[in-house]
């Protein structure tokens, strides 16, 4: 399912028009954009949380070469789905 299948169905859903539709599924997911980046966890109860994992620097190895670099630490963002989510799986 793609962006526009899932406000079609979150339209039929709810009974709102596709345009108001698609400003409500923008804005959640802005906020949740914007609060996972300053390193606040965002918790749907059912569904899951999103939160921010700090990878620690590393060192790698290219595997043409053979040499040793150095892989810098970044953060992602991650999804941890919820009980009542996995147990529909």
């Amino acid at each position: 399912m793609n962006k526009a299948q899932l406000i079609e169905k979150l339209a039929q859903k709810i009974n709102l028009p596709k345009n108001q539709t698609e400003l409500v599924l923008d804005a959640t997911i802005e906020i949740i954009q914007k609060a996972v980046s300053k390193g606040d966890e965002v918790k749907l109860v059912g569904f899951g949380t999103f939160s921010r994992l700090s990878k620690k620097p590393r060192t790698g190895r290219n595997p043409k070469t053979g040499a040793t670099v150095q892989i810098p630490g970044v953060k992602v963002p991650r999804f941890k789905p919820g009980k009542e989510f996995k147990d529909l799986c």
